[in-house]
């Protein structure tokens, strides 16, 4: 009777330690310092007394926006949704988060191999193709004519996307979804769906996020790993 007793227990133990994808979901940022990350800011290659652009400032991961580079994830992530909660706090800008990050500065000396979901102000949502490629439908009327397509210096490497209006007031907190399955990357800001693409020539890599200019707050960067996309409405 005590070894059924036991057993029970252990049973009932496992049982109890199963988790649902939600309770998977973590932080990439744990509001202290940046542990997981690092930096990379070509400006501070020849000058260490270069001030870092990424910080941690009452909780929040804040991007100062100069000098221009990165804040890339230690980790390589595949098959995810990633929350992102940012806001312009002061001018409005420019700023993105790129996923399937590899090879760093492969485009003009400081853009890390990546596929980039853009954050500027009244664009967010945009695809910019950095040495990575992504398939969208109607890519013509959003990306211009076929032959100037491209993926490197030079070439047409943004994709529209689908909505306008879809950013909060400046000041007030966006949140972007983005979702990568597979070869494919769901987009949506504040609810509305911005982006959809297939085909992409990366499906992991690194997450990063820009200094390109603007100060940017993000208090959110949860990831949880997902097996499907999200079905749109």
């Amino acid at each position: 009777m005590k070894q059924l007793g036991i057993v029970f227990f252990v049973v009932f133990a496992l049982y109890s330690c199963i988790t649902t994808p939600e309770s998977k979901t973590k932080s990439l940022f744990n509001g202290k310092d940046l542990t997981g990350w690092h930096v990379d800011v070509p400006a501070m290659d020849e000058n260490p007394d270069t001030i870092n652009p990424f910080i941690i400032r009452d909780g929040l991961l804040v991007s100062l926006g100069t000098p221009g580079g990165h804040l890339i994830t230690d980790s390589v992530f595949q098959n995810y949704r990633l929350v992102v909660e940012y806001r312009f706090a002061g001018e409005p800008g420019n700023c993105g988060v790129l996923v399937h990050a590899s090879t760093p500065r492969a485009l003009y000396g400081m853009f890390p191999k990546s596929l980039e979901v853009q954050g500027m102000h009244e664009n967010a949502g945009d695809f910019w193709c950095i040495v990575e490629d992504i398939s969208t439908p109607d890519t013509e009327e959003r990306r211009g004519p076929k032959e100037e397509w491209g993926i490197t210096e030079g070439k047409k490497r943004r994709i529209l996307n689908l909505t306008d209006g879809s950013e909060k007031p400046l000041g007030e907190w966006n949140t972007m979804v983005i979702e990568c399955v597979g070869d494919e990357i769901k987009v949506w800001v504040n609810d509305d769906l911005v982006n959809y693409g297939f085909d992409c020539t990366a499906t992991k890599g690194q997450i990063a996020v820009q200094a390109e200019g603007s100060e940017v707050e993000f208090r959110k960067l949860e990831i949880t790993p997902i097996s499907e996309l999200t079905k749109s409405e």
